[in-house]
């Protein structure tokens, strides 16, 4: 099969796409013939072994799947060959197949295709995590989105929306927050034009966002910290700026408002009934068209350095995703 391999860790470019071997299949797994696969942040770190799961060389990254069930294992009866589906993998995605315990594996809804399948799980599954079980967001709340055009960003406007929040949507530019307002965002902060924080404060009457969700880190998290409603959530999802914020502890004391952690990964093997409850609802939510994943560009097999620095470079708005060519 055809496969993006990291050889030694280091940037996109040090990628080669070379054959390797299909790999074993066990009896509790399944092969997925490969459509499509979504390009995410982790996927720029675990090339450079700088993220906090890493395996062994020579691997393939890509985390998220969706495609045909080519193969199962003996002890599999709910999956069978043909049938199409998505796959959470951790890594190996970016390949032609991949074999997957099949517990970890979704059936795909009709609503939805392979493109839009393979960008679907990590963002939707993480912010509808961070916004229900970790925020408690309730109808009539606002909700500040901090990174609001990126991929989780731009999932949790619209869960935001779906879930009855006056949604805040924060940007760095005046395009990537037009892409927020198309997908449901009431009010834009452009946060490259002035104080977060005067910004949000003015937009709530000077309360402050009930629920906010960051997704980026270092500066913004402290100015978004700083207008916070009394009895506010804010959840750190990420540091896509590159920067893990030192929070200053007399800001939660101040506003009575919790610093709250979302590890959606551990969420999934911690509380699987939990998540799999949440994607029939979010599986739900898409099939009566309150969500509409937005996929920036996809990129061949051949084209995934220039996928992952599409992601790098911060150009990119909702998700990308590489296709196989398969079908």
């Amino acid at each position: 099969m055809r496969a993006v391999l990291c050889k030694e860790h280091g940037p996109p470019e040090s990628l080669v796409v070379d054959e390797a071997p299909s790999p074993g299949l066990g009896e509790n797994d399944v092969r997925i013939g490969i459509h499509a696969c979504g390009v995410n942040f982790p996927d720029t770190l675990i090339i450079q072994g700088k993220y906090q799961i890493q395996p062994d060389l020579p691997f393939s990254p890509g985390s998220e799947v969706a495609g045909e069930i080519l193969e199962v294992g003996s002890a599999v009866s709910h999956l069978k060959v043909g049938d199409p589906v998505m796959s959470l993998t951790g890594w190996g995605g970016f390949a032609e197949e991949v074999v997957i315990g099949a517990d970890r594996v979704l059936p795909m809804p009709s609503s939805m295709d392979y493109v839009t399948a393979a960008g679907f799980p990590m963002v939707y599954g993480t912010s509808y995590h961070a916004l229900k079980q970790r925020g408690h967001l309730a109808a009539g709340e606002t909700l500040l989105v901090l990174g609001a055009s990126g991929g989780v960003g731009l999932a949790a406007v619209e869960l935001g929306k779906a879930m009855g929040a006056r949604v805040i949507a924060a940007a760095s530019s005046d395009e990537k927050l037009q892409v927020a307002k198309e997908h449901g965002a009431d009010e834009l902060v452009n946060y490259s034009e002035g104080s977060l924080k005067d910004q949000v404060k003015a937009l709530t009457d000077g309360k402050g966002a009930d629920v906010i969700y960051d997704p980026v880190g270092g500066e913004a998290c402290e100015q978004a910290l700083r207008c916070i409603n009394w009895n506010g959530r804010l959840l750190i999802i990420g540091f896509a700026s590159g920067t893990i914020p030192k929070i200053p502890g007399n800001l939660p004391l101040l506003k009575g408002s919790s610093v709250v952690g979302v590890f959606w990964g551990d969420f999934v093997r911690r509380q699987p009934q939990d998540n799999a409850k949440n994607f029939q609802e979010l599986f739900a939510m898409h099939a009566e068209g309150k969500l509409k994943p937005h996929v920036w560009k996809t990129y061949p097999l051949e084209q995934a350095a220039d996928a992952l620095n599409g992601l790098l470079s911060r150009k990119a708005t909702g998700k990308i995703v590489l296709t196989t060519g398969r079908g």
